[in-house]
């Protein structure tokens, strides 16, 4: 039954428009792969008691809009992708409940806004853990995960769901290279070098530079994903080897990129 229901869910989920699908068992959140790993309170179970699955829907950021970031084209995208996968992950959750498993969905931004997010860092589920669990991607050096398809361009939200349907498993090798172009080009320094992603990442740096440009109107960031090279987006718009600055790029993509910058925001 398990494996009906999944490909009921994997089914659905195409027809709505989202193929980047995954299952991860509740229970593997209580043996962490890696350290530092969400406490007890961020597990699905704490959140919705009753959770057997985790079930993870991503859609993509599309390469040359995030490119121009940061800007006003790449947070109007940024609030349609949140959008659009709030309200799939809504509409799977009801008919999971419609099929008699009861099931909640997680909103993709689990906060209020990105200035609680200086003094409070953390929305209270993760979905980039949840996704990894589902062996959609692995962690990056700048603590996004990071999938074969898009690198770290894609939006991830959860529903918890009693069912239990056939769980996926972490990658077994990382798709880092560890070329650490996320960390030199942060306009924040907020990304170290450290062993184990979470613990290189200055949390309130990059909260408090996402206020800034909102008040700008052209957040949120996108620097760190935008430079990564992992991803086979890259040869769809054959922006392979990008450096993201003037002297390397393309004349005819600065120009467009600036003109993108220089209007509709501030």
């Amino acid at each position: 039954m398990g494996a009906d229901l999944g490909r009921t869910i994997l089914d659905k989920c195409r027809e709505w428009g989202v193929r980047m699908v995954g299952f991860a068992a509740a229970d593997a959140w209580d043996e962490p792969p890696f350290e530092p790993w969400p406490p007890i309170e961020f597990h699905p179970k704490a959140i919705f008691p009753g959770c057997r699955t985790v079930i993870v829907l991503g859609l993509p950021v599309t390469l040359p809009i995030l490119e121009t970031s940061p800007s006003i084209w790449y947070q109007e995208l940024y609030k349609n992708l949140n959008a659009q996968l709030d309200e799939r992950a809504y509409r799977l959750s009801q008919l999971l409940n419609e099929l008699g498993h009861a099931s909640v969905y997680v909103p993709r931004d689990g906060y209020g806004t990105v200035e609680l997010l200086v003094e409070s860092p953390y929305a209270f589920f993760s979905h980039r853990h949840a996704a990894y669990l589902a062996g959609l991607g692995t962690f990056g050096i700048n603590n996004m995960l990071l999938t074969r398809e898009y690198g770290p361009r894609v939006r991830f939200v959860s529903v918890l769901t009693a069912a239990e349907l056939p769980p996926g498993g972490p990658m077994e090798k990382g798709l880092c290279v560890r070329c650490m172009r996320c960390a030199k080009a942060c306009p924040v320094q907020a990304i170290g070098d450290v062993a184990y992603p979470e613990a290189s990442i200055d949390k309130r740096r990059c909260a408090t530079r996402s206020v800034e440009l909102k008040k700008r109107y052209r957040s949120p960031c996108g620097i760190c994903i935008k430079v990564c090279p992992v991803g086979e987006d890259r040869k769809l718009f054959g922006h392979g080897n990008m450096t993201y600055d003037e002297e390397g790029t393309p004349p005819e993509l600065w120009r467009a990129w600036e003109h993108v910058r220089r209007y509709g925001s501030l």
